[in-house]
This record gives structure tokens, sequence and C-alpha cells, in this order.
């Protein structure tokens, strides 16, 4: 009961962040785009997380404890909240002043993107239950190598980059993608950093890296 409770409130008090965020600065409830996204973000989650809180509640305690105890990433995780508070101010701000006029189909191909990388995530999630929302190295931790974690080395970031960076997009507004942008530095500071917590602290990782010899993109980086 406690883990659940502290599932929803965290659930509601995101729903209310989020929406506020969308449509105080645009002005007015009547926001299709943010609805739209809304409904793609939380619905998939709310789902995420009954599946979790029944199959997988360890997993899902993780996911819910997001204090850093890393000084690098206690950075990367303000300035990534920096840069979504700025991200969706944009997009309510462009909707109310007409800014921007991204075309119903490439609204559609962005919500498809999202809801993509929404399963890809849940993948991710399933494939590895070390996962936790901060960088560390836990208790009987070992390399997983399988699926996802076969082609890249960090398939979670690799699936919430596609996710964020669709997000401004079926929000309607460039001029919030161009914000978002940033995103991609900040990843790459998180992955550098977790990687040595990782090579420092996680036994056959270093072997790891060798076999799987790209972090995010095949044949990129």
């Amino acid at each position: 009961m406690k883990l659940l409770l502290k599932a929803l409130v965290k659930f509601i008090a995101g729903l209310i962040l989020v929406g506020g965020l969308l449509f105080l600065p645009a002005g007015t409830i009547v926001y299709p785009n943010g609805w739209l996204f809304l409904g793609l973000l939380f619905i998939p989650m709310l789902i995420l997380g009954v599946v979790l809180f029944f199959k997988s509640p360890e997993l899902l305690e993780k996911r819910l404890n997001a204090k850093e105890r890393e000084g690098t990433q206690q950075g990367v995780v303000a300035a990534s909240a920096l840069l979504f508070l700025v991200g969706f101010l944009v997009a309510g701000l462009d909707f109310r002043f007409g800014w921007s006029h991204v075309p119903l189909p490439v609204t559609i191909l962005a919500a498809v993107v999202l809801l993509i990388s929404y399963g890809l995530y849940g993948e991710v999630m399933r494939e590895n239950v070390y996962l936790s929302r901060t960088v560390e190295v836990q208790e009987n931790q070992r390399v997983v190598d399988t699926g996802l974690y076969g082609i890249v080395r960090h398939p979670m970031y690799a699936v919430t980059l596609w996710l964020f960076l669709s997000i401004p997009v079926v929000l309607g507004s460039w001029w919030s993608l161009l914000c978002f942008f940033p995103y991609i530095v900040i990843l790459v500071i998180r992955i550098r950093n977790e990687e040595t917590v990782l090579e420092q602290g996680l036994d056959g990782y270093l072997e790891y890296k060798k076999r799987v010899r790209y972090r995010l993109i095949p044949f990129l980086w």
C-alpha cells in the first residue's frame, strides 16, 4: 500500500505539473495538441506502472527513486528539469501566439514515434531488472547484454532520446523542439559519467564494452 500510494501521488503530481506547464502559458485548456500529448504520455505510464506494481514492485520502487548521489548526475538532472520546464512553457506560448505550424501528418508521425519509443522503453525495463533512475551499481548486479543491450550499451537512453524529441512535435511547436535539442548534450554527459561508474564497480563491464561498441546510436556513437 505504501508503494501504491507513492506511485499514485507521483503520477497525479506529474499530470498536474505537466498540464499546468502547458495550459497556463497557452491561456486556455482548448489546446488539442496538449491533450493529445497528455494522453500519449500518461495513459501508457499508468499501464506500465500497474504492470510493474503487480509483476515487479522492486523495479517500480527503483523507478520512483530519482535522488542522485553522483555530483555530475545531480547537475544533469537539474539541467534536464530546466530544459523540460522551458520546452513545455514555450510549447504553450507557441500555441497561444501561433508561432508554429506543424502539419497534422507530422504530428501523427511524432505520436507514433512516441508510442513506439514507450513500447521499447517497456522492453528495456523487462530485459534489465537492475534499471534505476539513479546512476549506481547495485548489489549482485550483473552485465545485461541480451536483446537491445546487444545492439547499444544504453538502449534506455536511446529510446528516451527519440521519445523526448518527439514530444515538442506532438505539441505542435518547432520552437519547443529547439529547446529540447540540448537534451542530446545532457544525455552524452550522463552516459560518459555513468560508464565511468560502471567500469569501476560492475564486473564484466569492460569486456561488454568491447563486445558492444556503440553507446547510443549504432554505427555512429
